[in-house]
């Protein structure tokens, strides 16, 4: 039994790590032909860092996904299930608060955007950083139970903390504009989702007015504003305390000569700070109210140990090699020694990452399949998948001519959210909150890893090219995750006015298919009932003229009688 039991689990691990391996084979391809054809590393012991690195992200990303799927995503549901047997409205606010907070300071996304704006910017403590940005989705996903109860109208909620967004923005240093953004999709993952979505779901089942999917979708797109709204605060009172002059930015570089075991020793307390907490609040949930069987409260607290190990060795691997790559082909065409036009190189391969690595994350393809569903099969799982892997790959686009060009990014970014927010006017209700979800989640764990860093050596090489200084490495360099986050609420959105349209065309069809059976139909009862009238014309015809053959022929046969007698 016991040999059953660890094969199924070896079965499951393999499957993973394929999944995993396949999803990051795009950056393998594309480091490979950077690092050892257009421009080979100087130190062959790079090479060792770059193979060790990527391994290390690969086999700690699938040892951390097979830990969730048994420790911290049934914490996620049972805990979200359990939540409503509390009863009280503020009760489930205040732990679906507490939740959001502690299920995002577990984000491994998160912990490697804290890691590379302290590198730049050390007095923002990783920490710090960590804590704020999940203040900011706990208060939100807080606000989104609140909205669920009291049944707000999901449109324009998300247009009044948008547009409070945008003018919060007004105040807080450029610095800090794009990373709010970037913090904002590298907060919602594999942890935090599964836990806001459970309590989402749990509440707009028992507590909505309308129980309907349209109260379900949409808490991931309003828990994202919290970090925005969160960071721009926390920036405004860092300039206030530096009287409006941030100490100088360090230089970005990721990959160090520690060792192996080094990298390892110093990730712990950083790793067991993130996940020792949800563990701790999750025991008197388990004991007074989810009362979990003994076997399966073992195999959850067994499986976050394996999301320790596989969080653990992922963070391990980016700090030893994986980050260094993508900075490093930041930088490499954008050398002074290359054409000019090498650099615009970069378009092409920020499209097909950001493209490959869209089609491959999980959220997605979960994400189409539910979209499938709710349509029943008028949007196909693929259609989603498509539509978001272009999307995405021209958001990674835009995100480079933005860095190349040094353009301020509130010039894509307003554009953009505004051409969201209108379609919200034409687009059904649930198809909003299903867009500002998957704007959420697009941005996964890889995104962070490698195409953050490449951003960031882009605009280090930019910076270190101008003779002017260039822009803010912070400036320039973060931002393609805010990208990545936003094409999805116009991409998701633009399926559901042309889903809403199909539909209207097929009732519309319907109709007019029904109304003409109808009329077909009242044609033949009024031939029927005209045929009717005149062969009861006939009928009573025949009769009178019977009648009156009869009537003759009594005639006659009286007249005969009467000549007889």
């Amino acid at each position: 039994m016991k040999n059953l039991k660890l094969k199924s689990k070896l079965a499951i691990f393999n499957t993973t790590l394929r999944e995993v391996f396949i999803s990051s084979l795009p950056l393998a391809i594309i480091i490979i032909i950077v690092c050892v054809f257009i421009a080979p590393l100087n130190n062959p012991k790079d090479y060792l860092k770059l193979i060790i690195g990527y391994a290390s992200v690969v086999v700690g990303q699938s040892v951390f996904l097979v830990g969730l799927n048994v420790s911290i995503l049934p914490i996620g549901m049972l805990v979200g299930g359990s939540l409503i047997k509390l009863k009280k409205a503020s009760f489930i606010i205040f732990f679906g608060l507490v939740f959001g907070l502690l299920a995002t300071v577990a984000e491994p996304a998160l912990t490697v955007l804290a890691r590379q704006t302290n590198m730049i910017m050390p007095i923002i403590n990783e920490t710090i950083f960590i804590w704020i940005m999940g203040l900011g989705i706990g208060l939100l996903v807080g606000f989104s139970l609140y909205r669920i109860m009291k049944d707000l109208n999901i449109k324009i909620v998300f247009a009044v903390l948008y547009i409070i967004t945008f003018i919060v923005l007004i105040f807080v240093p450029n610095e800090f504009v794009a990373l709010a953004f970037d913090g904002s999709g590298a907060t919602t993952g594999d942890i935090s989702v599964p836990f806001i979505l459970a309590l989402g779901m749990g509440v707009s089942v028992t507590l909505s007015k309308h129980k309907s999917n349209d109260d379900t979708f949409g808490i991931i797109g309003l828990a994202s504003v919290g970090p925005i709204l969160a960071l721009s605060i926390y920036a405004i009172v860092l300039n206030l305390h530096y009287k409006g002059v941030l100490p100088p930015e360090q230089l970005y570089a990721p990959g160090t000569d520690s060792t192996v075991r080094e990298i390892l020793t110093g990730n712990l307390g950083g790793v067991a700070l993130a996940l020792i907490p949800i563990i701790v609040i999750f025991l008197p949930f388990q004991f007074f109210l989810i009362k979990q069987p003994k076997k399966d409260f073992i195999n959850i607290l067994l499986g976050s140990i394996v999301v320790f190990i596989g969080l653990l060795i992922f963070l391990s691997g980016i700090d030893y090699g994986f980050a260094f790559a993508g900075k490093y082909i930041g930088e490499v065409f954008l050398e002074p020694t290359r054409p000019e036009w090498f650099k615009w190189l970069l378009l092409l391969i920020g499209f097909i990452l950001g493209a490959a690595i869209t089609l491959s994350e999980p959220a997605v393809t979960v994400l189409g399949e539910q979209l499938e569903e709710i349509t029943n099969g008028h949007i196909k799982k693929n259609t989603i998948r498509m539509t978001l892997a272009i999307g995405i790959g021209f958001a990674s686009l835009i995100a480079m001519i933005k860095i190349l060009t040094q353009v301020n990014i509130l010039w894509f970014l307003v554009p953009l959210y505004s051409i969201a927010l209108i379609m919200m006017k034409f687009t059904p209700k649930l198809f909003v909150g299903l867009a500002f979800d998957s704007g959420g989640v697009s941005g996964g764990a890889l995104t962070s890893a490698f195409l953050t860093p490449l951003t960031l050596g882009m605009a280090q090489a930019i910076a270190q090219k101008s003779t002017t200084g260039g822009q803010s490495i912070l400036v320039n360099g973060f931002g393609i995750i805010a990208f990545i986050s936003v094409t999805p609420l116009i991409a998701v959105q633009f399926l559901g006015i042309v889903y809403d349209m199909t539909l209207r065309k097929v009732e519309k069809a319907a109709k007019e298919a029904e109304l003409k059976e109808l009329e077909e139909l009242a044609l033949l009862v009024n031939l029927v009932e005209h045929s009717s009238k005149q062969v009861k014309e006939h009928m009573d015809y025949e009769l009178k003229e019977n009648n009156d053959t009869m009537d003759l022929i009594k005639t006659e046969e009286g007249v005969n009688s009467f000549d007889g007698f």
